[in-house]
């Protein structure tokens, strides 16, 4: 199942949330366990994809680096937050921010070059 799903995620189907459903429903898992499983899933994949997009040329840091650095800080601070936060809360944060994501992905349009 590790190969299956790790093809799929070299292939960006998501394959995170497949095994989120593997280990809880096959598998009977606890949801606190099977999330933490995969984020460490997640973790060497993301990185091999990474490093194998750089050595194709199709990924350059520079730019990236704003959005890494961002992304890093939201992380952290949100991680401390969401330990004084109620979890009621957290959840509808997080339902607004998909919905306001999945709004900008259906809405967005490439600019023309020139």
């Amino acid at each position: 199942m590790g190969t299956a799903l790790g093809f799929l995620s070299g292939l960006g189907v998501g394959g995170g949330s497949l095994l989120v459903l593997w280990l809880t429903l096959v598998l009977d898992m606890d949801p606190e366990t099977a999330r933490g499983i995969n984020l460490l899933f997640f973790l060497p994949s993301a990185c091999i994809a990474c490093l194998l997009r750089w050595k194709q040329g199709a990924l350059h840091f520079r730019p990236l680096l704003p959005a890494i650095l961002a992304g890093c800080a939201a992380a952290a601070c949100f991680s401390f937050l969401s330990a004084e936060l109620p979890m009621e809360i957290l959840r509808k944060l997080f339902g607004g921010l998909l919905l306001v994501t999945g709004t900008r992905e259906l809405l967005y349009r490439p600019k023309k070059r020139d």
